[in-house]
This record gives structure tokens, C-alpha cells and sequence, in this order.
């Protein structure tokens, strides 16, 4: 076991001041827009697309709502819920709420905060707004002062695994038998992107999304991939 001391590079004094807890506020982007949970207003437009999506519900850990009634439970408890700043997902396009998301793990004292719950329905999935809808919550946390964004999926679900890289998070490790989730042993990956990192994903990410990088169709000419590259 080494008993070398610990170099200064290693254990900094940091200038930095625990930020606050992220107030609930709409996020403005160009194609989306990030709305607080509210069930009165965004829950006929997420059942509209949501509704009989059973498989976007495979790796949450709530089991997919049957009944409009019953998803508006669901949207009333994480507008309801502690510790968390819950959003729908505006398409701007339409101005129609295409799914949600999480502000979550938040940790102030360590200048920590997570995006998770992410229920994006099919119409949703593989656009510019479920792009752009993770950059507007990683700006927020780190203009807010957070030092940690973080990322984390059940290991079997790879797409996520494929989303968190592609967005620029690291992966860090496996927490083995880290939770059980609907009855089953959820070994859990984890992904983060730190504030001295975030300028450049930042960057690559404004780039992807200028209007320029896509055609008429609305299909890509660059990959996210390729931006973030050039940052390096």
C-alpha cells in the first residue's frame, strides 16, 4: 500500500464556492425549450405521444403508465418530488410537449448535479431537440458555478451507454449490484463531464447545433463526434 503524500496537483486548494440549488426556470434553446413540470399543461401533449410507447419505459425504474390518468400521477409526483427539478420537453417547432427529464443527485456542498429520467417518446428520439435538450441542462448547471455533470445508465442499456459518450461524457466505472430496479440487480455505469472539460463540449455542441450543420431535411452534415475532435 502506498504511503506517498499526496502531490498538490492531486488535492488543490480550489477557489470555488458551493453553488446554488438550481432554481426551476424555463431553458431557452433554439429548437427546444426545457419547461418545469407543470401536469395541467404538458400532460395531454406527453400522452399524446407517449401512450402505448411501453419499450422507452424498459430501463426507468417506474413501470410505463396504462391510463392518461395514471401518467398524470406520475407527472405530478416529480413536480411534486424533493430534491430534483423535473422538465417537459418543448419542441419549439410546434410547441408541444415531446417528453421529460431530470435535473437530479443534486449535490450543492459538492457541486454536483445529474440529468436522468430521460422518457423521450420515438417522435422525439434521434433530433436535434433530444440533443440540444441535454446541452441547455449541462449549461444551467455549470453557469450556476456545479464542478460535475453527471451521467448514469443500467450497463445492458446500451443505447444510453452510446448517448453519454456521443454527448462527451467519460466513462468512469461499474458499480456492480449497485441498485434493484422492477425486481432485477441493476449494475449501474457511470459518465461524467467536469467544468475545466465543459468549454470545449460546450463548443462542439453550439456548433452541432448551428442551423448551417444540417439541410433541408433537417439531417446532419457533421457528427457531433467530429466537432468535439476539433475542439481537442
Amino acid at each position: 500500500m502506498s504511503t506517498a503524500t499526496p502531490t498538490a496537483e492531486h488535492n488543490p486548494v480550489l477557489n470555488w464556492t458551493a453553488p446554488p440549488f438550481p432554481p426551476a426556470r424555463v431553458l431557452e434553446g433554439r429548437y427546444c425549450r426545457l419547461e418545469p413540470i407543470d401536469p395541467a399543461r404538458h400532460l395531454d401533449d406527453i400522452w399524446a405521444v407517449n401512450a402505448g410507447q411501453d419499450p422507452i419505459w424498459e430501463w426507468m425504474p417506474a413501470h410505463p403508465p396504462q391510463t392518461k390518468e395514471a401518467y398524470g400521477e406520475l407527472l405530478a409526483m416529480m413536480a411534486g418530488k424533493a430534491g430534483i427539478v423535473p422538465f417537459a420537453i418543448i419542441d419549439t417547432a410546434d410547441g408541444k410537449a415531446k417528453g421529460h427529464l431530470w435535473l437530479m443527485e443534486i449535490r450543492p456542498d459538492q457541486g454536483v448535479f445529474e440529468v436522468g429520467y430521460i422518457t423521450y417518446s420515438p417522435v422525439l428520439q434521434r433530433t436535434r431537440v433530444a440533443t440540444e435538450a441535454i446541452h441547455l441542462c449541462g449549461a444551467y448547471g455549470f453557469s450556476l458555478g456545479y464542478r460535475r455533470f453527471e451521467w448514469k445508465c443500467n450497463n445492458l442499456n446500451e443505447p444510453s451507454k452510446r448517448a453519454a459518450r456521443r454527448f462527451g461524457f467519460q466513462y468512469e466505472g461499474l458499480f456492480r449490484q449497485h441498485m434493484v430496479v422492477k425486481g432485477k440487480n441493476r449494475d449501474t455505469a457511470w459518465f461524467s463531464i467536469l467544468d475545466s472539460e465543459w468549454p470545449a463540449i460546450n463548443a462542439a455542441f453550439e456548433a452541432w447545433l448551428d442551423p448551417g450543420n444540417f439541410d433541408s431535411d433537417g439531417q446532419q452534415k457533421a457528427r457531433l463526434e467530429s466537432f468535439r475532435a476539433a475542439q481537442a
